[in-house]
């Protein structure tokens, strides 16, 4: 991912969905397979209403999938999402090539 362009929005995305105690939790439990709902939220001891807020979160950075079987949901990780998040990290320690342009940080006071 360093030799391409860091899409700062996915990584964003991807680090904000990380950055919460529970959903890092949820998604070592996802690391040992699919889950269902109710045994996260038994091993969290979290409010359901609290949890869906989580797994929405996940979800929607696109950590976490999810199938319906009757009226329980089940959750899994995507494969390849801790990649990609590796990937990221890997090419924001990494030196950039020369010459290749660094983001404008708004408010910067240089100079």
């Amino acid at each position: 991912m360093s030799s391409v362009q860091l899409d700062l929005s996915r990584a964003t995305s991807i680090f904000h969905a990380l950055s919460d105690e529970t959903r890092l939790a949820v998604v070592q439990m996802l690391g040992d397979g699919e889950r269902c709902v109710c045994d996260l939220q038994a091993a969290l001891d979290v409010a359901q209403s609290r949890l869906s807020f989580h797994l929405k979160v996940l979800k929607e950075a696109g950590l976490v999938s999810d199938r319906k079987d009757g009226r329980w949901s089940y959750y899994t990780l995507v494969p390849d999402a801790l990649t990609e998040a590796h990937d990221i990290v890997h090419a924001l320690a990494s030196p950039r090539p020369h010459g290749s342009r660094t983001p404008t940080v708004l408010g910067r006071c240089c100079g």
